[in-house]
Protein backbone atom coordinates (compact mmCIF):
# COMPACT_ATOMS: atom_id res chain seq x y z
CA UNK A 1 0.00 0.00 0.00
CA UNK A 2 1.20 3.32 -0.85
CA UNK A 3 2.68 5.12 1.77
CA UNK A 4 3.20 8.61 0.03
CA UNK A 5 0.94 11.53 -1.42
CA UNK A 6 1.17 11.85 -4.77
CA UNK A 7 3.08 14.80 -6.19
CA UNK A 8 1.08 15.44 -9.27
CA UNK A 9 -2.65 15.74 -7.93
CA UNK A 10 -2.73 19.66 -7.43
CA UNK A 11 -2.53 19.63 -4.08
CA UNK A 12 -0.13 17.48 -3.51
CA UNK A 13 2.18 19.23 -5.53
CA UNK A 14 1.88 22.70 -3.93
CA UNK A 15 1.94 20.85 -0.67
CA UNK A 16 5.59 19.33 -1.28
CA UNK A 17 6.87 22.60 -3.06
CA UNK A 18 4.44 25.16 -2.42
CA UNK A 19 4.63 26.08 1.22
CA UNK A 20 7.25 28.01 3.81
CA UNK A 21 7.81 24.81 6.01
CA UNK A 22 9.29 23.13 2.53
CA UNK A 23 10.88 25.95 0.44
CA UNK A 24 14.16 24.31 0.94
CA UNK A 25 13.16 21.46 -1.09
CA UNK A 26 12.04 23.40 -3.86
CA UNK A 27 15.25 25.24 -3.44
CA UNK A 28 17.30 22.25 -3.62
CA UNK A 29 15.22 20.74 -6.52
CA UNK A 30 16.29 23.47 -8.40
CA UNK A 31 19.50 23.68 -7.64
CA UNK A 32 19.97 19.93 -9.01
CA UNK A 33 17.98 21.32 -12.24
CA UNK A 34 20.34 24.04 -12.69
CA UNK A 35 23.31 22.04 -11.13
CA UNK A 36 26.73 23.93 -13.09
CA UNK A 37 25.11 27.15 -13.95
CA UNK A 38 23.88 29.09 -10.90
CA UNK A 39 23.37 28.29 -7.11
CA UNK A 40 20.08 30.03 -5.79
CA UNK A 41 20.33 30.52 -1.74
CA UNK A 42 17.39 31.95 -0.63
CA UNK A 43 13.98 32.67 -2.80
CA UNK A 44 10.83 34.68 -1.93
CA UNK A 45 7.22 32.93 -3.07
CA UNK A 46 5.29 35.23 -5.26
CA UNK A 47 1.63 36.06 -6.10
CA UNK A 48 0.71 33.39 -8.02
CA UNK A 49 -2.33 34.75 -9.70
CA UNK A 50 -0.84 37.69 -12.44
CA UNK A 51 -3.09 40.50 -13.40
CA UNK A 52 -3.44 41.77 -16.67
CA UNK A 53 -2.24 45.28 -18.12
CA UNK A 54 -6.29 45.58 -18.36
CA UNK A 55 -8.96 45.05 -16.62
CA UNK A 56 -9.95 42.97 -19.95
CA UNK A 57 -6.84 40.79 -19.41
CA UNK A 58 -7.49 37.21 -18.39
CA UNK A 59 -6.07 37.10 -15.38
CA UNK A 60 -2.91 33.70 -14.84
CA UNK A 61 -2.62 31.61 -12.04
CA UNK A 62 0.22 29.64 -11.44
CA UNK A 63 1.10 26.45 -9.60
CA UNK A 64 4.12 28.35 -7.57
CA UNK A 65 5.50 31.80 -8.64
CA UNK A 66 8.59 32.69 -6.61
CA UNK A 67 11.94 34.72 -6.94
CA UNK A 68 15.68 34.22 -6.51
CA UNK A 69 18.32 35.91 -3.96
CA UNK A 70 19.81 37.06 -7.32
CA UNK A 71 16.62 38.06 -8.79
CA UNK A 72 15.05 35.25 -10.91
CA UNK A 73 11.73 35.11 -11.44
CA UNK A 74 10.30 31.25 -11.64
CA UNK A 75 7.25 29.50 -12.71
CA UNK A 76 6.94 26.00 -11.64
CA UNK A 77 4.09 24.07 -13.74
CA UNK A 78 2.59 20.73 -13.32
CA UNK A 79 0.51 18.97 -16.13
CA UNK A 80 -1.25 15.54 -16.50
CA UNK A 81 -3.14 16.00 -19.39
CA UNK A 82 -1.64 16.92 -22.81
CA UNK A 83 -3.05 20.05 -24.58
CA UNK A 84 -2.74 21.35 -28.00
CA UNK A 85 -0.78 24.66 -27.25
CA UNK A 86 0.85 23.70 -24.24
CA UNK A 87 4.28 24.77 -25.40
CA UNK A 88 2.73 28.44 -26.88
CA UNK A 89 1.06 28.05 -22.97
CA UNK A 90 4.30 28.64 -21.73
CA UNK A 91 5.88 31.04 -23.50
CA UNK A 92 2.44 33.14 -22.80
CA UNK A 93 2.95 32.49 -19.14
CA UNK A 94 6.63 33.03 -19.29
CA UNK A 95 5.74 36.63 -21.18
CA UNK A 96 3.09 37.38 -18.87
CA UNK A 97 5.81 37.88 -16.07
CA UNK A 98 8.25 40.09 -18.59
CA UNK A 99 5.61 42.06 -19.24
CA UNK A 100 4.58 42.67 -15.59
CA UNK A 101 8.13 44.05 -14.65
CA UNK A 102 7.16 47.00 -17.02
CA UNK A 103 7.26 50.20 -15.30
CA UNK A 104 5.32 53.50 -15.72
CA UNK A 105 7.18 56.51 -16.98
CA UNK A 106 10.94 56.60 -17.73
CA UNK A 107 12.58 52.92 -17.77
CA UNK A 108 14.95 51.42 -19.97
CA UNK A 109 13.77 48.08 -20.84
CA UNK A 110 16.24 46.24 -17.75
CA UNK A 111 14.12 43.32 -16.86
CA UNK A 112 14.70 40.20 -14.87
CA UNK A 113 15.54 36.87 -15.98
CA UNK A 114 12.09 34.92 -15.86
CA UNK A 115 12.42 30.65 -15.90
CA UNK A 116 9.12 28.29 -16.30
CA UNK A 117 9.46 24.60 -15.31
CA UNK A 118 7.36 22.68 -16.61
CA UNK A 119 6.18 19.13 -15.23
CA UNK A 120 4.59 16.69 -17.85
CA UNK A 121 3.15 13.53 -17.39
CA UNK A 122 2.66 13.69 -21.09
CA UNK A 123 4.02 13.28 -24.32
CA UNK A 124 4.04 16.39 -26.40
CA UNK A 125 4.65 16.35 -30.18
CA UNK A 126 6.31 19.27 -31.07
CA UNK A 127 9.06 18.52 -28.36
CA UNK A 128 11.63 15.86 -29.29
CA UNK A 129 10.61 12.41 -29.12
CA UNK A 130 12.57 10.24 -27.18
CA UNK A 131 13.94 13.42 -24.76
CA UNK A 132 13.48 13.65 -21.58
CA UNK A 133 14.60 17.03 -20.76
CA UNK A 134 14.23 19.90 -23.06
CA UNK A 135 15.96 23.67 -22.77
CA UNK A 136 14.55 26.13 -24.98
CA UNK A 137 16.07 29.61 -24.90
CA UNK A 138 16.35 32.88 -27.06
CA UNK A 139 19.41 31.87 -29.21
CA UNK A 140 21.05 32.77 -32.61
CA UNK A 141 19.71 29.46 -35.28
CA UNK A 142 22.77 29.23 -37.17
CA UNK A 143 25.15 28.81 -34.20
CA UNK A 144 23.32 27.91 -31.41
CA UNK A 145 25.24 30.81 -29.19
CA UNK A 146 22.40 32.53 -26.47
CA UNK A 147 21.88 35.84 -27.27
CA UNK A 148 19.70 36.55 -23.97
CA UNK A 149 19.59 34.38 -20.77
CA UNK A 150 16.03 36.57 -20.06
CA UNK A 151 13.61 34.11 -20.97
CA UNK A 152 14.01 30.12 -20.49
CA UNK A 153 12.00 27.48 -20.64
CA UNK A 154 12.58 23.81 -19.05
CA UNK A 155 10.15 21.32 -20.56
CA UNK A 156 10.59 17.69 -18.67
CA UNK A 157 8.30 15.18 -20.65
CA UNK A 158 8.32 12.50 -17.47
CA UNK A 159 7.43 9.25 -19.53
CA UNK A 160 10.54 9.36 -20.97
CA UNK A 161 12.66 9.24 -17.98
CA UNK A 162 13.00 5.37 -17.66
CA UNK A 163 15.56 5.05 -14.97
CA UNK A 164 15.72 3.07 -12.34
CA UNK A 165 16.80 3.57 -8.82
CA UNK A 166 19.83 1.82 -9.00
CA UNK A 167 20.62 3.93 -12.38
CA UNK A 168 20.16 7.25 -11.08
CA UNK A 169 23.68 9.01 -10.37
CA UNK A 170 22.38 12.65 -9.66
CA UNK A 171 20.61 14.10 -7.40
CA UNK A 172 18.17 15.61 -10.45
CA UNK A 173 17.62 12.18 -11.62
CA UNK A 174 17.21 10.94 -7.79
CA UNK A 175 14.66 14.13 -7.66
CA UNK A 176 12.71 12.94 -11.08
CA UNK A 177 12.79 9.09 -9.88
CA UNK A 178 11.08 9.73 -6.73
CA UNK A 179 8.18 12.28 -7.85
CA UNK A 180 7.51 10.06 -10.36
CA UNK A 181 6.63 6.99 -8.91
CA UNK A 182 6.19 8.60 -4.71
CA UNK A 183 2.98 7.56 -5.05
CA UNK A 184 3.93 3.62 -5.54
CA UNK A 185 7.23 3.50 -2.61
CA UNK A 186 6.74 1.65 0.74
CA UNK A 187 9.41 3.41 1.77
CA UNK A 188 11.35 6.19 0.30
CA UNK A 189 14.68 5.47 -1.49
CA UNK A 190 18.25 7.73 -1.32
CA UNK A 191 17.42 8.51 2.03
CA UNK A 192 21.44 7.94 2.42
CA UNK A 193 22.76 9.91 -0.49
CA UNK A 194 20.82 13.03 0.64
CA UNK A 195 19.12 14.54 3.99
CA UNK A 196 16.65 16.67 1.65
CA UNK A 197 14.95 12.92 0.81
CA UNK A 198 14.28 12.03 4.13
CA UNK A 199 12.99 15.03 4.64
CA UNK A 200 10.66 15.10 1.41
CA UNK A 201 9.52 11.73 2.99
CA UNK A 202 8.12 13.23 6.15
CA UNK A 203 6.52 15.89 4.30
CA UNK A 204 4.87 13.36 1.98
CA UNK A 205 4.15 10.56 4.24
CA UNK A 206 0.21 9.95 4.19
CA UNK A 207 0.14 9.21 8.07
CA UNK A 208 1.32 12.53 9.43
CA UNK A 209 -1.54 14.25 7.37
CA UNK A 210 -3.85 16.13 9.75
CA UNK A 211 -7.44 15.38 8.77
CA UNK A 212 -8.16 18.73 7.42
CA UNK A 213 -5.00 18.45 4.97
CA UNK A 214 -6.38 14.63 4.39
CA UNK A 215 -9.72 15.98 2.93
CA UNK A 216 -8.31 18.63 0.53
CA UNK A 217 -5.78 15.71 -0.57
CA UNK A 218 -8.49 13.64 -1.51
CA UNK A 219 -10.84 15.83 -3.08
CA UNK A 220 -7.34 16.63 -4.97
CA UNK A 221 -6.85 12.98 -6.07
CA UNK A 222 -10.62 12.64 -6.91
CA UNK A 223 -10.43 15.80 -9.05
CA UNK A 224 -7.30 14.22 -11.11
CA UNK A 225 -8.70 10.62 -11.41
CA UNK A 226 -12.34 12.66 -12.79
CA UNK A 227 -10.29 14.59 -15.04
CA UNK A 228 -8.14 11.04 -16.05
CA UNK A 229 -11.33 9.31 -16.35
CA UNK A 230 -12.95 12.08 -18.80
CA UNK A 231 -9.69 12.11 -20.88
CA UNK A 232 -10.38 8.63 -21.32
CA UNK A 233 -13.35 8.56 -22.53
CA UNK A 234 -13.10 11.64 -24.92
CA UNK A 235 -10.44 9.53 -26.63
CA UNK A 236 -12.68 6.65 -26.62
CA UNK A 237 -15.51 8.38 -27.86
CA UNK A 238 -13.61 10.21 -30.13
CA UNK A 239 -12.10 6.96 -31.29
CA UNK A 240 -15.52 5.14 -31.94
CA UNK A 241 -17.24 8.71 -33.67
CA UNK A 242 -13.61 8.48 -35.70
CA UNK A 243 -14.66 4.76 -36.71
CA UNK A 244 -18.21 5.55 -37.72
CA UNK A 245 -17.38 8.88 -39.60
CA UNK A 246 -14.74 6.73 -41.62
CA UNK A 247 -17.04 4.24 -42.04
CA UNK A 248 -19.66 6.24 -43.73
CA UNK A 249 -16.98 8.51 -45.65
CA UNK A 250 -15.92 5.19 -46.92
CA UNK A 251 -18.62 4.12 -47.67
CA UNK A 252 -19.71 7.21 -49.59
CA UNK A 253 -16.41 7.31 -51.54
CA UNK A 254 -16.82 3.89 -52.36
CA UNK A 255 -19.79 4.45 -53.64
CA UNK A 256 -18.83 7.32 -55.67
CA UNK A 257 -16.23 5.43 -57.12
CA UNK A 258 -18.16 1.89 -57.61
CA UNK A 259 -20.27 4.40 -59.87
CA UNK A 260 -17.62 6.00 -61.74
CA UNK A 261 -15.87 2.50 -62.35
CA UNK A 262 -19.09 1.27 -63.08
CA UNK A 263 -20.06 3.78 -65.45
CA UNK A 264 -16.42 3.74 -67.14
CA UNK A 265 -16.92 -0.40 -67.83
CA UNK A 266 -20.59 0.22 -69.00
CA UNK A 267 -19.56 2.50 -71.51
CA UNK A 268 -16.71 0.36 -72.65
CA UNK A 269 -18.72 -2.77 -73.10
CA UNK A 270 -21.71 -0.86 -74.59
CA UNK A 271 -19.20 0.80 -77.05
CA UNK A 272 -17.34 -2.75 -77.71
CA UNK A 273 -21.06 -4.30 -78.27
CA UNK A 274 -21.80 -1.27 -79.97
CA UNK A 275 -19.25 -2.15 -82.81
CA UNK A 276 -20.38 -5.54 -82.71
CA UNK A 277 -23.90 -5.15 -83.16
CA UNK A 278 -22.87 -2.04 -86.00
CA UNK A 279 -20.18 -4.27 -87.94
CA UNK A 280 -22.69 -7.08 -88.35
CA UNK A 281 -25.81 -4.87 -89.27
CA UNK A 282 -22.94 -3.26 -91.27
CA UNK A 283 -22.20 -6.84 -92.98
CA UNK A 284 -25.74 -7.61 -93.50
CA UNK A 285 -26.86 -4.38 -95.25
CA UNK A 286 -23.78 -4.30 -97.43
CA UNK A 287 -24.76 -7.98 -98.10
CA UNK A 288 -28.01 -7.28 -99.09
CA UNK A 289 -27.44 -4.01 -101.35
CA UNK A 290 -24.38 -6.53 -102.52
CA UNK A 291 -27.62 -8.80 -103.66
CA UNK A 292 -29.82 -6.01 -105.18
CA UNK A 293 -26.62 -5.07 -107.10
CA UNK A 294 -25.64 -7.98 -108.67
CA UNK A 295 -29.62 -8.55 -109.55
CA UNK A 296 -29.93 -4.92 -111.25
CA UNK A 297 -26.35 -5.64 -113.13
CA UNK A 298 -27.85 -9.21 -114.31
CA UNK A 299 -31.11 -7.78 -115.37
CA UNK A 300 -29.37 -5.45 -117.47
CA UNK A 301 -26.74 -7.61 -119.17
CA UNK A 302 -30.04 -9.56 -119.89
CA UNK A 303 -31.24 -6.87 -121.42
CA UNK A 304 -28.60 -5.72 -123.68
CA UNK A 305 -28.29 -9.19 -125.30
CA UNK A 306 -32.61 -9.22 -126.05
CA UNK A 307 -31.71 -5.75 -127.66
CA UNK A 308 -28.85 -7.27 -129.77
CA UNK A 309 -31.47 -9.88 -130.91
CA UNK A 310 -34.16 -7.33 -131.66
CA UNK A 311 -31.59 -5.40 -133.66
CA UNK A 312 -30.46 -8.75 -135.44
CA UNK A 313 -34.24 -8.71 -136.07
CA UNK A 314 -34.35 -5.00 -137.73
CA UNK A 315 -36.62 -3.59 -135.21
CA UNK A 316 -36.84 0.09 -134.32
CA UNK A 317 -35.04 1.90 -131.35
CA UNK A 318 -38.49 2.96 -130.36
CA UNK A 319 -38.96 -0.55 -129.70
CA UNK A 320 -36.58 -2.35 -128.18
CA UNK A 321 -36.45 0.76 -125.82
CA UNK A 322 -39.74 -0.48 -124.73
CA UNK A 323 -38.92 -3.71 -124.63
CA UNK A 324 -35.72 -3.61 -122.56
CA UNK A 325 -35.97 -0.44 -120.49
CA UNK A 326 -32.19 0.64 -122.12
CA UNK A 327 -31.98 4.38 -123.57
CA UNK A 328 -31.63 5.29 -126.90
CA UNK A 329 -27.82 6.17 -126.28
CA UNK A 330 -27.45 2.68 -124.93
CA UNK A 331 -28.89 0.78 -128.38
CA UNK A 332 -27.36 3.15 -130.42
CA UNK A 333 -23.78 1.90 -128.53
CA UNK A 334 -24.95 -1.69 -128.68
CA UNK A 335 -25.79 -1.05 -132.75
CA UNK A 336 -22.60 0.08 -133.58
CA UNK A 337 -20.35 -2.92 -131.51
CA UNK A 338 -22.56 -5.48 -133.88
CA UNK A 339 -20.67 -3.91 -137.06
Amino acid sequence: MAQFINPFSDWGFKHIFGREISKDLLICFLNDLFAGEFVIKSLAFGNKEQIGLSKDSREVIFDIYCTTDEGKEIIVEMQNRGQEHFIDRALYYTSRVIVNQGIKGEWDYDIRPVYTICFMNFIDPLLPFGKFRTDMILADRDNGKMVSDKIRMVYLMLPFFEKTETECETDFERWIFVLKNMNTFERMPFLAKNAVFKKLAEISDLRTLSKKDMDKYEDSIRIMRDAYATYKYAIKTGLEDGRKQGLEEGMAQGIEKGMAQGMAQGMAQGIEKGIEKGMAQGIEKGMAQGIEKGKAEAEHLKNIEFAKLMLSDGDSTEKIQRYTGLTAEEINEIAQSLH
